[in-house]
């Protein structure tokens, strides 16, 4: 899970850790990670079919920077996994599919504006999603990201996660999330300040 670096007072006056993404594996748990990743790979074959792990843990190896951020993504509850390939790019690509919003980077406002604002009040999230995922070297879904996720299975079902927001939603102080219930998705609005203990961030990464 993610590190606690520093804790700031919450909207209920209690303590909210910081999340504090880690990008350094040591050798054994870069190895630990790929076998983390091949069994979930196996064992959901319905996400992926007619991709190779061989292919994929080849290109893991020879980029050492994507394993890395694949390493913040597991070690934040993120479970990743393959989904798509991008046969135009011969990119392999790699989502969030933790049943819920990633636990380790949840009580987070949509980026560092909103986080900024919020802290100027007294009241302090565990961080921004923009900035974490910049961190670690993903990028936010999109809300067409997002519906093809929910293809594969029911994300969110009891939690929410920030989506990338147009920049006209954005520049008037808005940002979305978006869940799953009642049998269908979601997206909805709040402020960029927003944050709550249910809603983190789904993630994206291209290797």
């Amino acid at each position: 899970m993610a590190k606690s670096k520093s804790q700031g007072k919450g909207k209920g006056g209690g303590t909210i850790a910081k999340v504090e993404i880690n990008k350094k594996p040591s050798a054994k748990q870069g190895e630990e990670l790929l076998d983390t990743l091949k069994t979930r790979f196996e064992e959901n074959m319905d996400r992926h079919k007619g991709l190779e792990w061989e292919k994929i843990q080849a290109k893991l190896e020879s980029t050492p920077e994507k394993l890395r951020a694949l390493y913040a993504m597991e070690s934040t509850g993120g479970v990743p996994d393959v989904i798509d390939y991008d046969k135009k790019t011969d990119e392999y690509i790699f989502v969030d599919c933790s049943k819920e919003s990633p636990e380790g980077r949840r009580s987070i406002c949509y980026d560092g504006q909103g986080q900024a604002e919020r802290e100027k009040k007294g009241v302090y999230p565990a961080g921004n999603a923009t900035d974490l995922a910049e961190a670690m070297g993903i990028t936010l879904l999109t809300e067409e990201d997002y519906r093809q996720l929910q293809k594969l299975g029911d994300f969110d079902a009891k939690t929410s996660s920030w989506i990338a927001t147009p920049a006209d939603i954005r520049d008037l102080g808005g940002a979305i999330f978006a869940d799953y219930r009642f049998g269908h998705v979601f997206v909805y609005h709040n402020t960029a300040a927003s944050f709550y203990g249910a809603r983190g961030f789904r993630g994206l990464l291209r290797v």
